[in-house]
Parts: C-alpha cells; structure tokens; sequence
C-alpha cells in the first residue's frame, strides 16, 4: 500500500502508540482523520505533532457507539472523499484477577478491543468492496495469541480480534482488500499501571517504545503484511503455543504467583 496521498482512518489515534503513528503516517504523506475519545486527547495529539497537525482532521468518538462510529465514517468521507486504510488500534487493557473484575468491565474490554473494530470495519468494507482496494489494519497483541493469567478478558479480546482478522482475510481474497494483523508485546504507555510494570520486571517480560512500535506497524502497512508479531522471543512463543500450548502452560505457571500477587487488590501495598 502507498502511503502517500492514501486516505487513512485511524481509531485510537491519541494514546501511546496512536500520536507516534499519527505522526509518522502525517511524514510518510497519508491524509489522516484521527480519532480519539476525548476532544481534550485530540488537543493534546494536536501539540504533540505541531506544525503538521493541521493536515489532519479530528473526531472525539466512543465507537462503541453507533452513531459514534456512523459520525467517524461521514467525517472521513467528508473530508477526505472515502478510506483507503483502515486502522483499529484503539485498546483498553486490565490486569486483574479474573473473579475481582466487574461485568461491566469485561464487557467494556470485549466493546472496545474486538466488537467496535469489527462493527467499524463492516461499515467501511462496502466502498472498500465496490472500489476493489483497502487495507484493514488490527493492532492485537501477543496476548492474542497466548493466554496470559490476571489478562484473561484483555488476552479474550485480542484472540478474538486475531480470529476476526485471519477469517475476514480469507473471506476477501482476490477482492483487492487487504488485512493486516499486527502483534506488538508489551508498549511502555500509561496503558500499562504500575502493577503491570512492577510485574514485569519480576517476571522479565520485556517493553518496547511506542515509537518503535508505531515504525513497525508503518512498515507492516507499506509491505501489505499478512501477520506481523512484533518483540522477540515472544513472536516464537506465540508460534510455539499455537503448535505445543502444553509447552507454554507448563513454563507460564511458574509465573502466575508473582501474577496473582500484583494483580490481586492491593498488591503492590
């Protein structure tokens, strides 16, 4: 896919990675409408790009909604004359116990990371289908692809997302429209609390820059990349628990006291 002049929608468009691709989408040529949730995000992301925000259009919208996301589209077609890459990075993670989270909070991680990405991409996909080009973007994880304790709803959300992606992608073969699933490992955004991070430095689980995240994910969007798993070894861990999960349950369990323990209410007292 070129990038220059290409007509992008871009969902989570604020958070740690999203201003970083924002940005590097602005540099690579791209006509972005950006989106976020809350119009105080958008002008923040608005100081953080500088002189080339104004070549950006902006939304404040929960796609969770309906009219929500019906109000992205129109903008995008607006001003922008249609969509040629679709990008859902928009995300919310918990790390919890399973049994201490709410309904209400499963099922906004469910909304969020799987059910609006879908629901966005079915609102695009018939221009995408009468023009025979696009691209749809998912930003999942590795978490995807392994099931980690105490991220059991957010791991849920991004397997879902990952199945969604690879079925969709099958589906539109010899249409022209291309999906692209992307795993990054762990970011160092303020997603991640300080209990995630305390964990991971227990458990050695490693964190890249969003800016590093955010070039990856540019660069598995020019290639048309099918899959993309970002961070090593967890790219051939997610392969070996697809193969041999048994092999992953076994050496996970070592770490789900030290899970548990910052998980758990009160943890890091």
């Amino acid at each position: 896919m070129k990038l220059e002049n290409a007509r992008v929608l871009l969902v989570g468009a604020a958070g740690g990675i999203g201003r970083h691709l924002a940005r590097e989408l602005l540099k690579a040529g791209a006509r972005p409408c950006l989106i976020a949730l809350r119009e105080q995000e958008l002008e923040s992301l608005r100081d953080f790009l500088g002189d080339s925000a104004s070549q950006a259009c902006y939304l404040a919208a929960d796609v969770t909604d309906p009219d929500a996301r019906q109000a992205c589209i129109e903008m995008a077609q607006k001003q922008l004359g249609g969509v040629d890459i679709l990008i859902n990075l928009a995300g919310i993670n918990a790390f919890a116990c399973y049994e201490e989270q709410s309904p209400e909070a499963i099922e906004r991680i469910m909304m969020v990371n799987s059910i609006a990405p879908m629901l966005i991409t079915h609102a695009l996909l018939p221009q995408m289908l009468k023009r025979r080009k696009g691209q749809i973007v998912n930003i999942g994880s590795t978490f995807g692809s392994i099931g980690f304790s105490c991220f059991t709803a957010y791991s849920t959300s991004k397997f879902a997302l990952r199945g969604f992606s690879q079925a969709l992608r099958r589906e539109l073969a010899d249409t022209g429209i291309e999906v692209t699933y992307i795993a990054p490992r762990g970011v160092d955004t303020p997603l991640n609390p300080p209990q995630v991070h305390a964990m991971a430095k227990e458990v050695k689980m490693a964190f890249d820059k969003p800016e590093v995240v955010a070039s990856e994910i540019l660069e598995a969007i020019r290639k048309g990349s099918k899959e993309k798993y970002i961070g090593f070894p967890e790219s051939l861990f997610a392969r070996i628990n697809g193969i041999f999960p048994g092999v992953v349950d076994s050496s996970l369990r070592k770490q789900n006291p030290v899970m548990r323990k910052y998980a758990t209410t009160g943890g890091m007292d």
